[in-house]
């Protein structure tokens, strides 16, 4: 029942669920790669809290972040603005072909093959 058994896990004794990145670099564990001493219990949710588990960026809030984004967006924006301001438009005249096109491409007054 669940009054004998909360978290249904069998009487595992759970510890509390910290990221194994967020612990210690330093201190003198067992398991210096996993950061845990030997007999240490491991959480159930080990394959999320272990150190091979994605990273958790804390290096930047979220409004930082999206100011970031914001600030390369409109860098962009404005380097193309500039870019076609200041761009060349065609460095000569287009060949012009007497009676344009018409023979060179096969129209009705072109040679028969």
């Amino acid at each position: 029942t669940e009054a004998e058994d909360p978290g249904m896990n069998g009487g595992y004794i759970n510890p509390p669920p910290v990221k194994r990145q967020f612990r210690d670099p330093h201190a003198d564990w067992w398991d210096k790669q996993e950061r845990r001493n030997y007999g240490e219990p491991v959480h159930e949710d080990n394959d999320i809290l272990g150190m091979f588990s994605p990273e958790e960026y804390t290096h930047t809030k979220p409004g930082k972040g999206l100011f970031q984004i914001g600030c390369f967006v409109a860098a962009v924006l404005g380097l193309c603005g500039v870019v076609s301001m200041t761009y060349p438009d065609k460095p000569s005249a287009p060949r012009e072909f007497e009676g344009g096109l018409e023979r060179e491409l096969g129209g009705p007054a072109a040679v028969k093959v």
